[in-house]
C-alpha cells in the first residue's frame, strides 16, 4: 500500500485526517485511533485477547512519529504509544470506521464499560 500524501492532526487533537493518493480524506477520532490501537495490549496475541479499552471518550492524539516507509506511531495523551499503524490499517480503519464504531459501542454496553473516564 503506498502510504497517504496527507496525515492531518486537527487544532484539537481529537482528529486525525488522512489522505491517500487518489483517494477522498478519512477522518479518524483519536478515541477510535486508541480503542482500536494495533498493539498488543489492545489486540492481545489472538482475537480471543482483544481487549475492549473503555473510557477514552476525551483521549488526544499528543504526536505522530514516522516508523520506516510504512506506518506511524501514535502517541496518545494518556501515555499509550506501543502501536504501529500501518498505512493498510489506517485505510481499514477508515473504510469500516461506520461498522467498527458500532461493534465498539456494541461491546461497551453489554461489559458494562463506558466511552466517560
Amino acid at each position: 500500500m503506498r502510504p497517504p500524501k496527507e496525515l492531518r492532526v486537527s487544532m484539537d487533537r481529537k482528529l486525525l485526517t488522512v489522505t491517500f493518493p487518489d483517494e477522498a480524506p478519512m477522518e479518524l477520532s483519536a478515541e477510535m485511533l486508541r480503542v482500536f490501537s494495533p498493539s498488543a495490549e489492545v489486540q492481545g496475541h489472538s482475537p480471543d485477547e482483544r481487549v475492549t479499552v473503555g473510557g477514552k471518550k476525551d483521549v488526544a492524539i499528543s504526536r505522530i512519529e514516522p516508523v520506516g516507509n510504512y506506518a506511524v506511531r501514535i502517541v496518545f495523551d494518556d501515555g499509550h504509544e506501543t502501536g504501529l499503524y500501518s498505512w493498510s490499517y489506517l485505510a481499514t480503519l477508515g473504510r469500516e470506521r461506520a461498522a467498527r464504531w458500532k461493534d465498539y459501542l456494541r461491546e461497551l454496553e453489554e461489559k458494562g464499560l463506558s466511552r466517560e473516564r
